[in-house]
């Protein structure tokens, strides 16, 4: 843990260094990365700086209880003084050992995308309630959010909606979000009143930056086409609608939202990037099967993560066992208890998956 910590810190310093250098500053997207850098250091050095400044306080309290030249109120202060500190200490380690083994893309923006699951029409109307649902807690965490590309139904639900989210901590409050969502209820089609299951998809995507990755040109394809829509929404008269092919990895992104040609491919490019970033996080296979042993979901979309009962009007969370029966107040982006219950969780694995490994 040490070792890690001092490498930030010299990493930290020299950050400090080269964002006050006239070359960098005069290179924007160079200036950019450093300043970002720097700024997701911060916290973490932060917490290293008032640990050091805790085991400075137990050396000098240690020894005035070792030293022949106090007397024995100040020496009981003293062992009085050792305790509080051990504590401590004892909390800073740990929260350290959080940090660090805590995924480095918590603070960067994301790329969400809800599909329809299983259950036809009701699954596509489950996955508009879960974009509401998500836009609305956007709204309360003062987050912003951006609609990259939708596939509408002609009930009003969504086949496919691809949204980013920008914000402070965003990827790392939402990332846990990723997997297959369950909705129990009667659909408004069903005239015999019974229950049905359908599913919508959610993947959470660390948003890629140009800085990040870079696409060259010759491996994509880019064809253009007339957007259109559910019940002739959105028709446009010209080529507008974008469709990228990254040829390497085959991956297809399109974009149609947008009556601009050029926006449509702004933000294809912008999706394109981030599904290539994760594939190849993805194809570090070993590497991501271990970190995966220590959270408390692994993202994968197929992972039946929640479920939302309407008649008993109560949501569960099926990776940490958390039910609560306020299913109404969630669905209107009331979600910080799920949040913060699933980052608590994650925490205490990680923590206790360093703690065996050591």
């Amino acid at each position: 843990m040490f070792k890690a910590l001092i490498e930030k810190k010299e990493r930290f310093d020299e950050l400090h260094k080269l964002i006050s250098d006239p070359k960098v500053i005069a290179n924007n997207l160079q200036y950019q990365k450093y300043a970002k850098e720097l700024a997701s250091l911060k916290g973490v050095i932060e917490k290293y700086e008032a640990y050091q400044k805790v085991l400075k306080e137990l050396q000098e309290a240690r020894a005035i209880v070792e030293s022949k030249h106090h007397d024995s109120d100040m020496v009981g202060l003293a062992k009085e003084e050792i305790k509080t500190l051990e504590k401590k200490k004892k909390l800073f380690e740990d929260d350290l050992i959080a940090t660090l083994t805590d995924d480095p893309d918590k603070g960067k923006d994301i790329i969400m995308e809800i599909r329809a699951g299983t259950g036809g029409l009701e699954a596509s109307l489950f996955a508009a309630d879960l974009f509401r649902m998500y836009s609305k807690y956007v709204v309360k965490r003062g987050w912003k959010m951006e609609m990259l590309s939708s596939n509408i139904t002609e009930k009003g639900g969504f086949k496919e909606v691809i949204f980013s989210v920008s914000g402070q901590e965003v990827y790392g409050d939402m990332r846990y979000e990723s997997g297959t969502h369950r909705v129990q209820r009667v659909p408004e089609t069903e005239a015999s009143g019974r229950i049905h299951t359908s599913a919508a998809t959610v993947a959470v995507f660390p948003e890629a930056e140009e800085v990040d990755l870079e696409i060259d040109p010759k491996d994509i394809e880019i064809d253009v086409f007339r957007s259109g829509g559910a019940g002739g929404q959105h028709v446009n008269v010209t080529d507008s609608a974008v469709r990228i092919t990254h040829k390497p990895s085959g991956l297809v992104v399109s974009c149609q939202d947008e009556r601009s040609q050029h926006k449509n491919k702004a933000k294809a490019m912008r999706v394109l990037r981030t599904r290539l970033m994760e594939k190849m996080k993805e194809d570090q296979a070993s590497k991501r099967s271990q970190d995966r042993k220590i959270q408390v979901g692994s993202g994968d979309r197929s992972e039946k993560i929640r479920t939302y009962n309407f008649p008993d009007g109560r949501v569960t969370d099926h990776r940490i066992g958390l039910t609560i029966h306020d299913l109404e107040n969630i669905l209107e982006g009331d979600l910080d208890k799920l949040v913060i219950g699933l980052k608590d969780a994650d925490r205490k694995l990680r923590l206790a998956g360093t703690k065996k490994a050591s």
